[in-house]
This record gives C-alpha cells, sequence and structure tokens, in this order.
C-alpha cells in the first residue's frame, strides 16, 4: 500500500453514508496520534467553561481519579468508532455514557458544546500539525459521525455540518469561557495527569510544553502565564516536524484504536464497557446535583 492509497479509497466512499467508517479509517489508521491529541484538548478545553469544570470538579472525578476518569471516556467513546454504531458495544457504550449523563443537570448547550469540539478540535490540530491536512470527505464524515452519537445521546439542535459545528464552538466559547477556581483544579490535575505518563524529571518540561500548544483564550481562562514566544514556536515546531517525518513512514497496516494507547492504565486485566464510569447517587458525593429526568435515550 502507498501513503495516500487510503486518502483515495476514502474519497470513493460517500461522507454521509460511509460517514462512521470513513471516521474509523482516519482516526485507526491516519491518523491515531493526532486523534487521540486533539480529542485530549478537546475535552480538556471544555472546562473552560465554568458550569463544565465546576461540575467536574464537584464530582471529583477528574481530581481524584483522573486516570480512570481519561480511561473510561476514551474507551467509551472509541467503543463507538471501532465497532459502529449497530453493534452491541456501541449501544453498550452509548447506554453507559447516558446513565451518567442523566446523573448531572447538565444543560443541552453544554452538551452541544462538548459535541462541537470533538468535530472541530481534531480538524484543527491535523491541519496544524498532522502529516496531511484533512479531506473535505473526512470533514465531512466527521461531523456526521457526531451529529449520530449526538442524537442518540438526546442533543438537540444539533449542527448540520462542519462550518455550523465550529461556528457554535466559537461563539459559546467567546461567550462562556471564564475563570472559576474550581475549574482550574480540574484543569491543573489533568496536566499532572499528562505528565505522570512520563519520567518525573521531565514533569516541568512537558507541563511547559502542553501550555505552549494552548490558545490565548485558554491560558486566559485559566490563568496560566504564557511560555514565552520562543518557547511555544520551538514545542510547535516540534509538533509539526513529527507530522513531516510520519508522511514518510509507509502506511499503517493494522488499525490502532484507543484501548491500545499506552496512556490507558487502568485496564491491565481488561474491561467491559457495561462497568466503566461512574454510577452516581443522587445527593451524595459523586454526585452533586439532583437526578433529572432527561429525555437523552438509553
Amino acid at each position: 500500500m502507498k501513503r495516500f492509497q487510503r486518502l483515495q479509497e476514502i474519497r470513493r466512499m460517500d461522507p454521509y453514508k460511509d460517514a462512521s467508517e470513513i471516521y474509523r479509517l482516519s482516526s485507526a489508521y491516519e491518523f491515531p496520534w493526532d486523534f487521540t491529541r486533539a480529542l485530549e484538548l478537546a475535552l480538556y478545553r471544555t472546562y473552560a467553561v465554568p458550569g463544565i469544570g465546576r461540575l467536574l470538579a464537584e464530582t471529583a472525578e477528574l481530581t481524584e481519579r483522573t486516570q480512570k476518569r481519561y480511561d473510561d471516556t476514551v474507551l467509551l467513546l472509541d467503543a463507538v468508532v471501532e465497532h459502529g454504531f449497530d453493534s452491541d458495544q456501541s449501544r453498550t457504550a452509548i447506554r453507559r455514557i447516558n446513565q451518567m449523563h442523566r446523573s448531572y443537570d447538565i444543560s443541552n448547550d453544554d452538551m452541544r458544546y462538548v459535541l462541537c469540539t470533538f468535530v472541530v478540535m481534531p480538524k484543527r490540530w491535523i491541519d496544524a500539525y498532522g502529516w496531511r491536512r484533512l479531506s473535505r470527505h473526512e470533514i465531512v464524515a466527521s461531523a456526521v459521525h457526531y451529529r449520530t452519537l449526538g442524537g442518540h445521546m438526546g442533543i438537540k439542535d444539533i449542527p448540520a455540518s462542519y462550518e455550523e459545528f465550529e461556528a457554535c464552538l466559537d461563539a459559546y466559547e467567546e461567550a462562556h469561557f471564564a475563570w472559576d477556581v474550581k475549574a482550574r483544579q480540574v484543569s491543573d490535575a489533568t496536566l499532572d495527569l499528562m505528565a505522570s505518563w512520563y519520567p518525573r524529571p521531565l514533569a516541568p518540561l512537558l507541563r511547559t510544553s502542553t501550555l505552549a500548544l494552548l490558545d490565548e483564550s485558554l491560558l486566559r481562562a485559566f490563568r496560566y502565564a504564557p511560555p514565552g514566544a520562543a518557547t511555544r514556536a520551538l514545542v510547535r515546531r516540534a509538533v509539526r516536524t513529527r507530522g513531516r517525518a510520519v508522511r514518510l513512514l509507509p502506511p499503517r497496516r493494522a488499525p490502532h484504536h484507543a484501548r491500545q494507547n499506552w496512556e490507558i492504565k487502568s485496564y491491565q486485566d481488561g474491561y467491559r464497557l457495561d462497568e466503566l464510569g461512574t454510577r452516581p447517587v443522587p445527593g451524595v458525593r459523586g454526585c452533586p446535583v439532583p437526578h433529572v429526568n432527561r429525555s437523552a435515550t438509553e
């Protein structure tokens, strides 16, 4: 197989009818590392919306059980990608996601914004750092895939195209990004988690490198001192250089799904999708708000 052969295959597919298969080819074959980093950033930036960041801090899931929460989120979302919406695994994963979300009073606007990050951030990351830019087929397919996921989650007024997802994300961040002390706690815990994946002496360097990849709006919302211009340029150039190097490698012949990521640490002996995630009890620790009767389907 030649380097661009899979892209040619994608371009022969229908980005609407074959959306999830195109998304799987992109995320598991063409850009597995980039999708992982971009979706980490997508989830991370949602903390800068105070309502989201504060809720995550109050549950303590991302401050006291950070690795497990990271693992569960990644594994549940990627089960849908790996197995497709019609599979038993996908139905189990979506059921678990919905069961958890219904335990909290989360607005439809916040849910839709989180969905937007899953569509927009991978494109922005890959266009900046990937070994090639996403094709139009891949961009359309990503939007269709997440529209389908959002429908299964009961989210209302989902954007109809990538451009609408992007406009929704930018407008929501402009209106809602703000400082919140509890959201900052979640952000710090997440940065500490990412640093913990590498030898301890590298932690300060990794924290600085991560901050160098964040945009100004995120740095302001969390009140982080921005790294110097030279540091930001060096870090971003290094990530772009990685993309150029990958372009010279032979194409991946076997899929790499999120469950294979070495950053997943909690389930060395395996896991069951129906046992992932939290099971908060209304009114007690881990569920800071009363159970709300939501219309999201299981």
